[in-house]
C-alpha cells in the first residue's frame, strides 16, 4: 500500500467514529473550509495554519483624485452639514485618503460622503475647532484611525452602531505621545471626564445620575487655571496660546496683549448689524446718536477707517476705532493696528450723555472729520510729521463712545428655544472652552436640561429660598470687631434653616484688613494679619450647619498678602494670587473638624469645604449654562480721577439724574428691588435725621429719592463702561498694572451671566445691562449706619441678586 492509500485509509478511520461518541475539542480557531466534500470542490485535508486567518478585504483601486473635485462635497458635508471648514492643507488630506481608499466609487456609491461625514462627527466629539486645518495632528489620527476601520471603501464598525462613537480613537503602535494631551484622542469616558460631563454625573439624555444638590455641579475656576486662548485673525477663531506663561515675559507679550484686546472688539463690531453693509443704499449719516449699544436694525451700515487710510483724505468724515492714550506730550491721541492720531474733543459730546465713562487705556469709536497738517487750522496738536506710526494733523471728533455689548448668547451661539423647549447651538464661538468646563455645543444642551431638572423643582414661591441662593458679603474687614458681629449675625440666620436648604456658596470678598499688611500701618506684619483669621475661624465654627454643607470662597484685595507687601496699599498686580496658605491654616482646620463631627453623628460624609481663590475669580455653575465673576477693585473712584472731561451743555433739557432707557440698552437696564428688611432700616434711618436735623418727612423723602436716583445713574455708568469694553481693567498700566500672560483672566468675552464688582466707593446696586446682571455688595459694615449689616444675596433660579441688610 503506497503512501497515497495509507492516507487514504487513515482519513477514512477517522471519520468512522459517530460525532455523538467523539470528544468535543474546541478549535483555537474557526476553519474557514465548509466541508470536505467534493462536492464543494475542497481538498479532502482542511488547510490549516498556525495563525487565524484573516478574513478578505475587497480590493480597492486606488485613484488620483483632484482637491477641486472633491470640494463642492466637502463643503455639502462640512459646512452646510456640520457647519465646519476645511482648510485646503485639509482638502488636499481628504482627497489623498478618499483617492486611496474609496477608488472610483467614491461619486457613485456615496463612499467619499460617508468618510466625510463620519470624520466631521469624529472631529466635533472629540471637542476640534470650526476651522479644521490640515497640518496638526488632530486629523491625521482621524485619517489614522478610520484607516484601520476602512472596509471596502466604508468606515465600517464592528458590532453595529454604538455609544461610543463611529470609530476609538487610541494610541497607533509608533505614536509616543500620551494620549490624555490629545483631545483628538480622547475615548467616550475621556471626553467627557475632560468635559465635565461625568464628573457632574449627566448622562447624554440630560439625566442625573446621584445627588440633585446644585452645588455638585458647582466649580471654582481661579485667574490662574484658566485656559490662555488667541484670538486668531487669519482664522477668526481662538486658539491655544502656543508659548508656557511667565512672570516675567517677553516686552513684545505687552504689545500682544492691546493688540488681542484690539482684535477682539474690532470682530465684535463687525458681527454688528450695524456694522454690516446692506443691499439697500441710503444716504451716510455722521453722527453716532444713532448708535446703540443693543443689536439695532440701521439703514446705513457704519464703517471704520484705519488711521493710516486719512492720509491724503483732509476734510472727509470717518469712523475710527481705537485705543485712547497720552502721548508723551501730553496731547490725547488714539491708537490702532495701522498708526495713531492725536484727537480734538473741544466739540466731542459723549455717546451717550453723561452714560458712561471715558479714561486712557480704552478702547472708543471716534466720529469726527481729520484735518492734515498745512491746513488752515496750522499743524498737528504735538507738531508731529509722521514719525514713529503717528499721522500728522489731527481728528476734531464730534462723538465719542463705546463699543457696542455683545450678548453671551450671540458670541456662544445659542439661537434660541427649540421644540423641547430648550436652547439649541448656532453659530458664534459654541465650539471654544473659555473656561475648561465644556464648550456650549458639546455640553451646553445637556447642561441646561440638568439645570432645568435640579433647580426648576420648587415651586415659584420658594424661589428666595433653598440651595440656589449664594450669599456674597464685601469688604470683610477682621481686624474690625464690628464685622466680625455682622458676619455672624449673617450666617447665623442663614445657619438655623435646615441643612438642605442652606445656601450653596457663601463668597467673602477682601479687603481683610483695612491697611495694607506689613507696610507700617495699624494692620502690623504677617503674626497680626494670621491671627484676624484665626477670629474668623473661631466664628464661623459657631455654625458647623454652615461648614458641613457650604462652599466658602475667598476673594482678595489690594491690601492683602503678600502683593501688598511691595504694593504699600497702592494698586497691584491684576490678577492677584489667593492668600498665602500659612494664613489659612486655622479655617481649614475648622472645616475639617466640622465634616468629622458630621460623620460621627449621622455616619454620612459632608463637602463644605473652603476655597481661596484668585483676585478676579470665576465660578462656574452646570458647566457653560452660568458663569459668575468676582472682581474686587475700586473701579468708580479710578474711573473719575482718569475720565476725559467733555466740555458742558450750555443747556440741559432734563435733569441729569434722569437717563433715557435707550442709553442702556433700549430698556435692558433693569434695577432690583430691596428685600423688606432693607425697606425697613431705610425707614428707621429717615424718622432717625428727621428727628436730628428738624426737616419735614416729606421733604427728607425727597432727598432720599433724589439719592437713589444719583446711585442709579452712578450704577449705570459703571456697568455700561465696563462691559462695553469686555475688560476689567481699561486703564494704563501705570494706572493698574497687569501680569500680561495672564491678562486673559480680565476679559468677559463671552459676557458671564452674572458679574460681581465689589467696589467699597460705588453705592449697591443690582443693574442688568445685555443680560448680564452686574452686582456691587458694598461693605459688610456701613459707614454712618451703627448696627446695620448689608449684602447681596443671588439666586441661581432667577439669575438675578437682591440686597439684604439686618441690624446685628
Amino acid at each position: 500500500m503506497n503512501t497515497e492509500a495509507m492516507d487514504r485509509g487513515t482519513h477514512v478511520s477517522r471519520t468512522r467514529t459517530a460525532p455523538l461518541f467523539r470528544a468535543t475539542q474546541k478549535a483555537a480557531y474557526p476553519s474557514l473550509i465548509p466541508s470536505s466534500s467534493p462536492a464543494f470542490s475542497t481538498p479532502v485535508h482542511p488547510i490549516r495554519s498556525s495563525k487565524p486567518p484573516e478574513p478578505s478585504k475587497p480590493s480597492i483601486l486606488s485613484i488620483l483624485l483632484p482637491p477641486a473635485t472633491l470640494r463642492p462635497l466637502a463643503f455639502r458635508t462640512f459646512t452646510k452639514k456640520h457647519s465646519l471648514t476645511l482648510t485646503s492643507s485639509a482638502l488636499q488630506a481628504f482627497a489623498t485618503f478618499i483617492g486611496k481608499h474609496c477608488g472610483s466609487g467614491w461619486r457613485e456609491e456615496g463612499l467619499a460622503e460617508k468618510v466625510l461625514d463620519e470624520a466631521a462627527k469624529s472631529w466635533k466629539k472629540n471637542g476640534g475647532g470650526v476651522i479644521v486645518p490640515g497640518e496638526g495632528d488632530e486629523l491625521k489620527s482621524i485619517l489614522r484611525n478610520m484607516e484601520r476601520s476602512m472596509s471596502g471603501g466604508k468606515p465600517s464598525q464592528q458590532g453595529g452602531p454604538s455609544r461610543q462613537g463611529s470609530f476609538a480613537f487610541e494610541k497607533t503602535d509608533g505614536d509616543t505621545t500620551d494620549s490624555n494631551s490629545r483631545p483628538w484622542a480622547w475615548s467616550r469616558e475621556d471626553s467627557a471626564a475632560r468635559l465635565g460631563m461625568s464628573a457632574l454625573g449627566v448622562d447624554d439624555d440630560g439625566g442625573t445620575t446621584s445627588s440633585e444638590d446644585p452645588r455638585r455641579w458647582l466649580k471654582i475656576v481661579g485667574a490662574f487655571e484658566q485656559p490662555r486662548l488667541t484670538y486668531n485673525v487669519n482664522q477668526k477663531h481662538f486658539e491655544a496660546a502656543s508659548t508656557a506663561p511667565s512672570l516675567l515675559p517677553d516686552p513684545s507679550h505687552k504689545t500682544h496683549l492691546f493688540r488681542h484686546r484690539y482684535n477682539l472688539i474690532y470682530q465684535r463690531l463687525l458681527r454688528n448689524e450695524s456694522f454690516q453693509s446692506s443691499s439697500v443704499a441710503s444716504a451716510r449719516t455722521s453722527s453716532l446718536q444713532r448708535f446703540s449699544s443693543t443689536i439695532a436694525t440701521t439703514q446705513q451700515a457704519y464703517k471704520i477707517t484705519p488711521i493710516a487710510n486719512l492720509l491724503g483724505r483732509s476734510g472727509s468724515s470717518h469712523l475710527l476705532l481705537g485705543l485712547l492714550t497720552i502721548s508723551p506730550t501730553g496731547v490725547l491721541t488714539i491708537n490702532d493696528l495701522t498708526g495713531s492720531i492725536a484727537v480734538d474733543i473741544q466739540h466731542a459730546r459723549p455717546v451717550p450723555e453723561d452714560g458712561a465713562w471715558f479714561t486712557p487705556g480704552m478702547i472708543v469709536l471716534v466720529d469726527g472729520v481729520y484735518e492734515e497738517e498745512g491746513s488752515s487750522t496750522g499743524p498737528g496738536l504735538d507738531g508731529n510729521r509722521g514719525v514713529g506710526g503717528t499721522v500728522g494733523g489731527k481728528f476734531i471728533a464730534f462723538s465719542v463712545g463705546g463699543p457696542p455689548c455683545e450678548r453671551r448668547e450671540v458670541t456662544v451661539g445659542v439661537s434660541g428655544a427649540g421644540k423641547d423647549g430648550h436652547t439649541n447651538a448656532g453659530g458664534g464661538f459654541g465650539w471654544v472652552d473659555f473656561l475648561g468646563v465644556g464648550s456650549e455645543r458639546a455640553a451646553g444642551s445637556a447642561m441646561r436640561r440638568l439645570e432645568t431638572h435640579v433647580l426648576k423643582r420648587a415651586s415659584s414661591e420658594d424661589l428666595a429660598e433653598g440651595r440656589a441662593r449664594m450669599v456674597i458679603c464685601g469688604e470683610v474687614v477682621l481686624d474690625s470687631a464690628k464685622t466680625l458681629q455682622a458676619l455672624k449675625r449673617v450666617l447665623g440666620s442663614y445657619a438655623a434653616e435646615q441643612a438642605d436648604q442652606t445656601p450653596m456658596v457663601v463668597v467673602l470678598m477682601g479687603n481683610f484688613v483695612q491697611n495694607a499688611v506689613m507696610t507700617g500701618g495699624t494692620s502690623g506684619g504677617s503674626i497680626e494679619y494670621k491671627e484676624y483669621f484665626d477670629s474668623l475661624a473661631a466664628a464661623v465654627s459657631d455654625y458647623p450647619t454652615m461648614l458641613q454643607n457650604t462652599t466658602f470662597v475667598f476673594v482678595p484685595g489690594d491690601n492683602d498678602p503678600w502683593a501688598s507687601a511691595f504694593s504699600a496699599g497702592a494698586a497691584t498686580a491684576l490678577p492677584r494670587n489667593s492668600v498665602p496658605d500659612i494664613f489659612t491654616t486655622r479655617i481649614k482646620r475648622a472645616f475639617a473638624t466640622a465634616r468629622s463631627e458630621a460623620e460621627k453623628a449621622t455616619g454620612k460624609k459632608t463637602d463644605g469645604e473652603a476655597v481661596w481663590s484668585t483676585n478676579p475669580t470665576r465660578l462656574t455653575l452646570f458647566g457653560p449654562a452660568q458663569e459668575i465673576v468676582f472682581f474686587r477693585d475700586d473701579m468708580s473712584g479710578r474711573l473719575r480721577r482718569n475720565a476725559v472731561r467733555f466740555r458742558p451743555l450750555q443747556a440741559k433739557t432734563q435733569p441729569e439724574s434722569n437717563i433715557v432707557p435707550d442709553q442702556m440698552g433700549n430698556g435692558d437696564a433693569t434695577t432690583m428691588e430691596e428685600g423688606q428688611e432693607s425697606s425697613e432700616g431705610t425707614e428707621v434711618d429717615i424718622a432717625v435725621e428727621t428727628a436730628e436735623s428738624h426737616i419735614p418727612i416729606s421733604k427728607t423723602r425727597e432727598f432720599a429719592k433724589s439719592i437713589v436716583s444719583s446711585d442709579l445713574q452712578t450704577a449705570r455708568k459703571i456697568v455700561k463702561t465696563i462691559l462695553d469694553q469686555g475688560y476689567l481693567s481699561p486703564f494704563p498700566p501705570s494706572d493698574r498694572p497687569v501680569l500680561w500672560d495672564y491678562a486673559g483672566a480680565l476679559q468677559l468675552y463671552p459676557l458671564p451671566t452674572a458679574l460681581v464688582l465689589m467696589d467699597p466707593e460705588a453705592p449697591p446696586f443690582a443693574v442688568t445691562y445685555e443680560g448680564c446682571h452686574v452686582m456691587n455688595p458694598g461693605p459688610l459694615t456701613l459707614n454712618g449706619r451703627k448696627g446695620v449689616a448689608q449684602w447681596m444675596e443671588y439666586d441661581a433660579r432667577t439669575r438675578r441678586g437682591r440686597t439684604r441688610e439686618m441690624r446685628f
